[in-house]
């Protein structure tokens, strides 16, 4: 799992433009750049990236690392408290030194080139030192990485993105649990939002920006055909029998790729064809697993996300597919109902239109 996270943090460094060259050793990623800064905001991106700390490396002695700390308090804006926190790895006869030891002198240090005092609780700062073999790493701050596992470490999940604030988050969210996806957007014809596909394509963008050694190319299916005979000829379910086709259509994509199975950004109640019983009418159309990683979110904390991961913006707009709903869609609706009411061959007019696949490239 390291070695994956090694070459993912690679890469995205190189995408970026950060000089780093990376090291794995036995729990701990090392990355050796003329701009630890840049590099910790950088790799801190990675899904399977807890946090990454800008850090100088110094010999593992006690008095190296003191004056290590030494320079970095003088150097860091002021606080009220700090505390230092120190770990060392390895045998005991490899250091006459503890962890204990390194906090207790990295902190009486610390103390003297500033006005702080130490407050083990909830310090304002906290200085780590982490002791490997014969090299101590010595850093003022963390930067929080988005945790989960390293991307490439599960099978590739296709990603249904609509251009919304809800698909990116949860296509996102399926990468930060290790899977690649294969984002798939189906283009809603004369319903179909301004920019809506651009808009779509500006948030795969973003998307593949945290995981560049992947191929995260969006796939465009027509779907305006099967969008205008939903109107002609559906009433109150016709969101449900729209789900039901963007999903056939993911499901014939999984079994066309290396995917092994569909992730959408639905939530329960969200929306009219989101309520349980509408969820469980729509995943009839398909035996490929669904994941909903939004499954229980409220709206704002979805949006927060969006924020966070830099899809906002892209996705704030008026989604084509609202303007496909009913004036009163059912909320409680039988799969025996859905089917009676969708035109002949739904399914397999929707398992067809995926032969018409065009993938983006840039």
């Amino acid at each position: 799992m390291t070695r994956r996270l090694r070459d993912n943090v690679a890469a995205l460094l190189a995408d970026r433009g950060v000089e780093a060259t990376v090291e794995r050793t036995w729990a701990r990623l090392v990355v050796h750049t003329p701009d630890p800064e840049r590099a910790a905001r950088t790799a801190a991106d990675a899904p399977g990236v807890v946090w990454a700390r800008p850090s100088t490396t110094r010999p593992a002695d006690p008095d190296a690392v003191g004056d290590a700390l030494a320079a970095l308090a003088r150097a860091a804006p002021p606080v009220d408290t700090y505390a230092v926190r120190a770990r060392r790895v390895g045998d005991d006869d490899d250091h006459d030194f503890s962890s204990r030891d390194l906090e207790r002198e990295g902190g009486r240090v610390v103390g003297a080139v500033t006005d702080a005092s130490v407050d083990l609780e909830d310090p304002d700062r906290t200085y780590h030192v982490e002791v490997r073999d014969d090299r101590a790493h010595v850093a003022a701050r963390s930067v929080a990485g988005p945790g989960g596992l390293p991307v490439g470490t599960q099978a590739p999940l296709v990603a249904l993105v609509s251009g919304g604030h809800d698909s990116p988050v949860a296509a996102y969210e399926a990468m930060r649990r290790g899977s690649p996806i294969r984002p798939l957007y189906v283009s809603l014809g004369v319903y179909g939002g301004p920019d809506h596909e651009a808009r779509a394509a500006a948030t795969v963008d973003r998307l593949a920006g945290y995981a560049p050694n992947f191929d995260c190319r969006l796939r465009i299916v027509p779907g305006g055909g099967i969008a205008e005979r939903l109107v002609a000829d559906v009433g109150d379910t016709r969101m449900l029998s729209w789900r039901r086709a963007l999903l056939r259509m993911a499901e014939v994509v999984v079994q066309r790729t290396d995917a092994v199975g569909i992730v959408t950004g639905e939530a329960i109640g969200q929306k009219s064809s989101q309520t349980a019983a509408n969820l469980a009418v729509t995943d009839a159309a398909v035996d490929a697993p669904v994941h909903r990683p939004l499954l229980t979110r409220d709206k704002d904390v979805i949006v927060e996300q969006a924020r966070a991961i830099d899809t906002y913006e892209d996705s704030s707009i008026t989604v084509g597919c609202e303007r496909l709903d009913p004036d009163t869609p059912a909320t409680g609706a039988t799969l025996d109902a859905v089917e009676a009411a969708e035109p002949d061959g739904l399914l397999a007019d929707a398992a067809a239109a995926v032969d018409d696949l065009w993938i983006v490239d840039e």
